[in-house]
């Protein structure tokens, strides 16, 4: 998933391609009120997370209250209210995970990122996050980076994962 991370003119409003998008899923719910958490995830796809005066601007557009807004993007945690690395790393620490060893891999990680559970590389690609449950835990260790999901994890496999997600980047990058 690539973003536009930078602040952008008219921070506090939202641009054309999210005010459409918004619109649209109009169709799926009965009242603005309901679009509130697709209108956060919007907002996110387009700019990364979500600003303070993005949650305004969403509120503005959808005529819904600012802290019911906060109370959506509070309890969905895959609403970043923070600026995020490029790839979120989310490291299931459930019961099932932690039998399997996911405190042994989340060092392995840290070392490997040199960061801790919500910082982000200096690079801006990697953030690492803690999670309660990603609801695989018949194949635990588990982790998933964007919308993909890894199971089975052990030392070699993320240290692979994370390479080619580098790498992945690298190619990427402008020349």
């Amino acid at each position: 998933m690539e973003h536009n991370t930078a602040a952008r003119p008219g921070g506090s409003s939202l641009s054309e391609a999210e005010r459409r998008e918004i619109d649209a899923e109009f169709a799926h719910y009965e009242t603005k009120a309901s679009v509130g958490l697709e209108a956060l995830r919007i907002v996110q796809k387009h700019r990364g997370w979500v600003s303070d005066e993005a949650l305004q601007a969403v509120s503005a557009y959808l005529q819904i209250p600012v802290a019911q807004l906060e109370g959506v993007a509070t309890f969905f945690q895959l609403i970043f209210r923070q600026p995020v690395g490029r790839e979120v790393i989310l490291l299931c620490n459930s019961v099932s995970c932690w039998i399997k060893g996911c405190e042994q891999l989340q060092r392995n990680i840290e070392q490997r990122l040199q960061i801790a559970p919500g910082q982000t590389t200096p690079d801006g690609l990697f953030t690492l996050l803690e999670t309660p449950c990603l609801g695989d835990c018949d194949k635990a260790p588990v982790m998933m980076i964007g919308e993909e999901t890894y199971s089975n994890l052990d030392e070699r496999s993320i240290e692979k994962i994370l390479e080619d997600k580098k790498h992945h980047h690298a190619d990427q990058a402008p020349d």
